[in-house]
């Protein structure tokens, strides 16, 4: 095998090209292979040439924003990581970006310390439970690897986020007791802040609604520990 196929595959989106190159060569020291695009209509079609491992995109770019990008890779990817790099701050902006499948985001300015320590924790829950397994949640059959909830006896099968599976995981191994708020923010988004919480809220909402044709199934909220899942 060569140096390069060795080398983690990574597609940047950044419109600004002095910080998109200092991104890319910083990342290229540290066995990274970056794919630089400076819109959202380029990083598409890169997205399909260069078969990436992570996503790291701006948010506000020409021709195509972040999260429309994002979107669009959903359809196609829903295990894909994706970080968002933007100078947004707004709660709003925050929660909008992990309910459209974000896994991670990072507020201009950053470190590249800090860019590459949240890299490596993405591309590191990605590659957990490779396993073929399947876990049964009352009527459902969830197939973590390929982030996946069969309806028992149905052909219902609902496909989860990156996100939803991974929060849906850590539910079930501590199922009937309480899931830690903190341990589960700082486990999956890096950081326990209020940002963080409303984003997990969304999830937590969105794993409710996929699990609701089983009424023996309940996400309970109990507040200021974390969340219950009842099995």
């Amino acid at each position: 095998m060569t140096e390069k196929n060795n080398k983690i595959k990574l597609l940047l989106a950044e419109d600004e090209p002095a910080l998109g190159q200092i991104i890319k060569e910083s990342l290229e020291t540290r066995n990274f292979l970056v794919t630089l695009c400076t819109n959202g209509e380029e990083a598409y079609t890169k997205y399909k040439e260069s078969e990436p491992q992570l996503l790291v995109l701006d948010v506000m770019m020409p021709k195509k924003d972040g999260f429309t990008l994002a979107k669009e890779i959903r359809e196609e990817d829903s295990k894909i990581p994706i970080i968002f790099l933007t100078a947004k701050s707004q709660t709003q902006d925050v929660v909008e970006g992990f309910s459209i499948g974000g896994n991670d985001y990072l507020k201009k300015p950053f470190s590249m310390e800090e860019l590459i320590v949240r890299i490596k924790n993405l591309l590191d829950r990605s590659s957990l439970q490779k396993k073929t397994e399947t876990i049964q949640i009352g009527n459902y059959t969830f197939n973590f690897p390929k982030q996946t909830l069969l309806l028992n006896q149905t052909n219902n099968s609902v496909l989860l986020t990156h996100r939803e599976a991974h929060l849906l995981f850590h539910l079930y191994n501590t199922k009937n007791e309480v899931l830690d708020r903190s341990f589960v923010l700082k486990k999956l988004w890096g950081n326990d802040d209020f940002f963080n919480a409303r984003s997990m809220d969304v999830f937590i909402s969105k794993l409710r609604k996929k699990l609701k044709e089983d009424q023996n199934i309940q996400i309970v909220n109990v507040r200021g520990y974390g969340y219950k899942l009842i099995c």
